[in-house]
């Protein structure tokens, strides 16, 4: 048998053995390695094999020293000690944890099965004005309250739970090398973009057949107010977990009701009804 028969079934040993391996999802190691060089696999071969596959070495100080000895030529040594890069990341839209980059975005915590719900803004389509004949009679000293309007008598977003957990995620929490597009859910107009839980309102809808309702604004005399009125806000708790990601709850245990928080838009002009036609909600239900 001459050298390159010889040379040929070695080569031919290796790759079965790398095969093999591959199948069977094998970490290459240390030994692993030495296998393939001792096969009379080319140095270059077995580098371009370490970098290719998964791999679990031994490279204390004198595992190195042992495997120099045992005439494992550098560049296959320096190609161990190389460190990999990490595979790319991706963005979630289920994982109960806050740590791992999200899609922006607020999202409902499902504490029986451990993930989290991504919740679809509704926007507001409708503007109601309510009070409108008493503001007229009594020019302008009576208020007229500007109602936003959603379609659908409930939220498809039901709790479990009377205190329900949120997350929200603001594009700061997304890691720069993840694009998400040129748009962010969390834009408001005029170059602004939300980035924090006190830029929204929780409130309470009051039902009606076939929509939700909540007051937007109001008109008297002295003026217009634009945004959630105080004394319709719903108090709630926030914690920031890390940059751009927050962890919001109400403050008491909420009523069965239809729920939202509303991220007020720029742009509108409450008296002409604007204010309602500039709301994006992301609404809730809290089943009786």
């Amino acid at each position: 048998m001459n050298s390159k028969m010889i040379m040929a079934m070695a080569v031919a040993g290796a790759l079965a053995f790398v095969t093999t391996g591959v199948a069977a999802q094998e970490m290459l190691t240390n030994e692993a390695v030495l296998k393939l060089l001792d096969a009379g696999l080319p140095a270059e071969a077995v580098v371009a094999k370490i970098k290719a596959s998964p791999s679990q070495f031994d490279l204390s100080t004198d595992q190195l020293i042992a495997l120099k000895n045992k005439g494992v030529p550098g560049p296959v040594l320096a190609a161990m000690l190389e460190p990999k890069a990490a595979a790319a990341a991706e963005l979630s839209m289920d994982s109960p944890d806050p740590a791992v980059p999200h899609y922006p975005g607020v999202y409902m915590f499902g504490p029986s099965d451990q993930r989290m719900y991504r919740m679809l803004a509704t926007a507001s389509n409708q503007a109601k004005t309510g009070g409108i004949i008493g503001y007229a009679l009594t020019g302008g000293i009576a208020s007229a309250s500007i109602k936003a309007t959603i379609p659908g008598q409930n939220a498809k977003v039901r709790s479990g739970s009377a205190q329900p957990i949120f997350y929200m995620f603001f594009d700061e929490s997304v890691p720069r090398n993840l694009a998400v597009g040129s748009s962010s859910v969390w834009t408001t107009g005029a170059g602004s973009v939300t980035s924090s839980p006190a830029e929204l309102s929780l409130v309470r809808f009051t039902e009606k057949k076939g929509a939700r309702e909540a007051r937007v604004g109001s008109l008297n005399i002295a003026g217009s107010k634009q945004g959630v009125m105080d004394k319709d806000r719903i108090a709630f708790e926030t914690e920031q977990v890390r940059p751009g990601v927050f962890k919001v709850m109400p403050s008491q245990a909420l009523p069965p009701g239809e729920y939202g928080f509303i991220q007020a838009l720029t742009g509108g002009n409450v008296s002409g009804g604007g204010g309602a036609l500039t709301a994006r909600v992301y609404d809730f239900s809290i089943p009786g």
